[in-house]
């Protein structure tokens, strides 16, 4: 997958960078697995606004994913890969040998055709699903679960993958992209490869009305606020601020967030890197 530039005709495409979507092979979804999909807009049931710079953007379905890989034993075939309005990374259709359809986040180097398996059957190829306690170490992996059975949380977005490290008694150590090392569960799934689309990060809008078309509203800088609205906002002229903080007053650079009493915090056995 490679990035695209475009010829300047107009201001905004001159610094726009583009997905070229060449990988991709079919552009109508499967029917069977679209449900609908309502936007809030960062409303809630009273119609209150309780998340701002939200509203607008294009009209989505919803992509039903199998993120749990449940179905062990019997290979499906590749049969697309399609381009996902709701997710960072490409989503590949299988066909399975029973007629049954499924959707998974596509794996980076997975072409129509392919076959792929999922459990204790299962060969350490890319897009095969199989058990932490299979997975040979070194290996690249991502749509990993967190908990047996409740299906992938962590590595789907475009670009992404864990390394299975080792193991340790019922735990198997997995190095996240965050850079976090942590225990999980060896009657855990997770799938080989790293997830597709990996240039995601490298595109440019080039215009503000693209932000709008993924339902993103004008974002306002808290110092140019006034005091009864941001926690920095006030003063005469161009004050500063103050201390770097959220509308609701949680500090920002670099502030540790997470809970010390949290049970998971006995897994984590490196913290992920901070950018300094």
């Amino acid at each position: 997958m490679a990035i695209k530039k475009f010829k300047p005709v107009t201001p905004s495409l001159r610094y726009k960078l583009g997905i070229d979507y060449s990988e991709l092979t079919k552009t109508e979804p499967e029917k069977s697995l679209l449900k609908k999909h309502e936007s809030s807009g960062g409303r809630n049931s009273s119609g209150k606004m309780t998340m701002r710079n939200r509203g607008g953007g294009h009209k989505r379905r919803y992509r039903i994913i199998d993120f749990k890989r449940d179905k062990e034993g019997i290979p499906a075939k590749v049969n697309s890969i399609e381009y996902d309005p709701n997710r960072s990374a490409f989503i590949a259709l299988l066909n399975y040998v029973d007629g049954e359809k499924r959707y998974i986040i596509a794996p980076d180097k997975l072409k129509v055709g392919d076959t792929v398996m999922a459990g204790k059957t299962a060969t350490p190829d890319v897009g095969h699903s199989m058990y932490l306690a299979d997975i040979p170490l070194g290996t690249a992996i991502h749509s990993i679960e967190m908990v047996p059975g409740k299906g992938a949380a962590l590595a789907r977005s475009a670009g992404t993958n864990g390394i299975m490290m080792g193991r340790e008694g019922k735990y198997g150590v997995v190095k996240l992209p965050s850079g976090e090392i942590r225990k999980i569960l060896l009657t855990c799934k997770a799938t080989i490869g790293s997830t597709s689309n990996p240039d995601h990060n490298l595109t440019v809008h080039g215009k503000a009305g693209r932000k709008r078309w993924l339902g993103r509203r004008p974002r306002v800088r808290g110092v140019v606020m006034n005091p009864v609205d941001h926690p920095m906002g006030g003063g005469e002229g161009r004050a500063s601020g103050g201390l770097p903080r959220s509308r609701t007053g949680i500090m920002a650079k670099g502030q540790k967030t997470r809970s010390l009493t949290k049970n998971s915090n006995r897994l984590i056995i490196s913290k992920r890197k901070s950018i300094k």
